[in-house]
């Protein structure tokens, strides 16, 4: 153990001080990764890790966010626990990625949002924002009510909508966006290419380092390798695109044709917001299982509460809009709508200060690498 110490102490040294306890871990980790060399080809961490000979804070920053949580190098690792070195580079790139979740939010005071943000909490927002719009809706006496033939703005007016969720997205946009500059600002690797603008691009929609580095994906509960996380984040991701483009479009049939909702069922919008809502069923209850099943050496315990939460709002985000659209035809359309509603709501107010950080952050990271990359190494250690 005092060996073990020695390490980290040196780790802290060579960054110059000033690390965190975890940014310290993954700086002392990276060290012994540095020397070994054995992971140079499992993802985009490693060939990161090669043009460095020390690790201050953002180049730790950087590397975490990098980090897809595959789990290959954890079980590879000759120097994982229970050896005395106890490298576990995924659950030591998990912490660090909290921390810099936190320590660039928008505003900053909501930072410690992330350390709370568990699956009760997520739950209770929505539930207690849908039991108000249902209380809302008593005192009007417009819970029960004669099938309205979907036409859900003779329940909640269309401009009430559009600026109480229009002003939640802007926000959730924007604390994001300011979250990510902030990130990118703690070390640029200079400016970026066509070619590498693409190639992150590409590396974010096919989820490239979830196949292990060798195309034969991650290891799950144990040492098999499995491409079934890379299918299910496949699912969430693009379930939610098109649901974001079923909303777009909705949006153009409103203001730039004049055609107001509902929509028949094999209109754009609703095709492609009930395909979306299929992927975000799936997506996540797959996820959901996945998290329960997985290793306990994987990721860090500590945040598994947000990760559940931010897999139950989008669940159930879909699940009741499908039945909102199943129903919507029926005197049961009220409740349903202020039940979806109230996840909706609930996702947009926590969505920049729960899980969904993880995408903006690491697309960032993807990009600093597909950057770095193009640029001469001085050191020359290691290959690209």
């Amino acid at each position: 153990m005092r060996r073990l110490e020695t390490l980290t102490r040196d780790a802290v040294a060579l960054a110059g001080g000033g690390l965190t306890p975890p940014e310290a871990e993954v700086a002392r980790q990276m060290a012994v990764c540095n020397a070994c060399r054995y992971c140079e080809g499992f993802c985009a961490v490693f060939p990161a890790m090669t043009r460095r000979l020390d690790f201050a804070k953002a180049d730790i920053h950087y590397l975490a966010n990098l980090c897809h949580n595959c789990g290959a190098c954890l079980h590879a690792c000759q120097y994982a626990p229970p050896h005395e070195f106890a490298v576990n580079v995924p659950r030591a790139m998990a912490q660090v990625r909290l921390q810099t979740y936190s320590e660039f939010a928008w505003p900053s005071a909501l930072g410690a949002l992330y350390r709370r943000n568990g699956l009760v909490l997520g739950l209770a927002t929505a539930l207690g924002i849908a039991l108000f719009l249902v209380l809302v809706l008593a005192m009007r006496g417009a819970l029960l009510h004669q099938p309205l033939a979907g036409n859900f703005y003779a329940i909640f007016p269309h401009n009430m909508l559009v600026a109480l969720f229009g002003a939640a997205f802007v926000f959730a946009i924007v604390a994001l966006a300011v979250g990510a500059s902030r990130f990118w600002g703690e070390w640029s690797p200079g400016p970026g290419s066509g070619g590498a603008s693409a190639e992150a691009t590409k590396d974010v929609l096919t989820l490239k380092y979830l196949d292990g580095g060798h195309g034969q994906g991650c290891n799950e509960a144990d040492d098999r390798f499995t491409l079934v996380r890379r299918r299910f984040h496949h699912l969430t991701f693009y379930g939610f695109l098109l649901c974001f483009a079923a909303t777009s479009v909705a949006t153009i049939y409103d203001y730039g044709f004049g055609w107001i909702a509902p929509y028949p069922f094999f209109s754009l919008p609703v095709l492609l917001g009930t395909l979306g809502g299929i992927g975000l069923l799936f997506g996540p209850a797959g996820l959901y299982v996945l998290n329960r099943r997985r290793h306990p050496l994987h990721g860090d315990p500590a945040q598994r509460p947000m990760d559940r939460a931010f897999i139950a709002l989008l669940f159930f985000t879909s699940f009741t809009g499908l039945a909102l659209l199943a129903w919507r035809d029926t005197p049961a359309m009220a409740t349903l709508l202020a039940l979806h509603l109230g996840f909706v709501l609930a996702f947009f107010l926590t969505m920049p200060y729960g899980k969904f950080a993880h995408a903006v952050y690491r697309a960032a990271a993807l990009l600093k690498y597909a950057i770095e990359k193009r640029q001469p190494n001085t050191l020359a250690l290691g290959a690209d």
